[in-house]
């Protein structure tokens, strides 16, 4: 298999990142593929915060994967810096490549750099098999995560 660049994603990566976003049953319902303007918006509120980093993983010069990292500065524990890994996604044809353990390992490891001393994130309940894949990971399923829908 060709080398796997992860990369920071650029405007142009846009549709791609939003294709795989929307490309199982939760996303699907959640995304709108044919209204581009509001993730070119989002891409450029994202892009001008020095605490994300939205990646691509690129192999021969196709997206095949993306995640987002945020990077949290806090008083809490100590006054750490947490980041949380957002968005994590993989092209269906490179699914079960690896290609998911070497973004959450780059995620990771890019946390260390920066100072990071907790990494966290949250998948849905419904995605067991992505839950068994953080677990394997090494991340533990320690608190209960709530969310509020705030409507537009």
């Amino acid at each position: 298999m060709s080398p796997l660049v992860i990369r920071d994603a650029v405007r142009d990566d846009v549709p791609a990142i939003v294709a795989m976003l929307a490309d199982d049953p939760l996303g699907a319902a959640r995304e709108d593929l044919g209204d581009p303007r509001t993730y070119h918006a989002a891409y450029d509120r994202v892009v001008a915060d020095p605490g994300q980093h939205l990646v691509v993983a690129e192999r021969e010069g196709t997206v095949v994967g993306t995640l987002q990292l945020s990077v949290i500065p806090g008083l809490s524990r100590r006054g750490a810096t947490r980041s949380v890994i957002e968005g994590v996604r993989v092209a269906r044809p490179e699914r079960g490549t690896g290609l998911g353990t070497e973004l959450v390992t780059w995620a990771v490891e890019e946390s260390r750099r920066l100072g990071c001393t907790l990494v966290q994130l949250t998948s849905d309940a419904s995605r067991t098999d992505a839950r068994r894949f953080y677990e394997r990971l090494g991340f533990v399923a320690s608190h209960v995560g709530f969310k509020l829908q705030l409507d537009d």
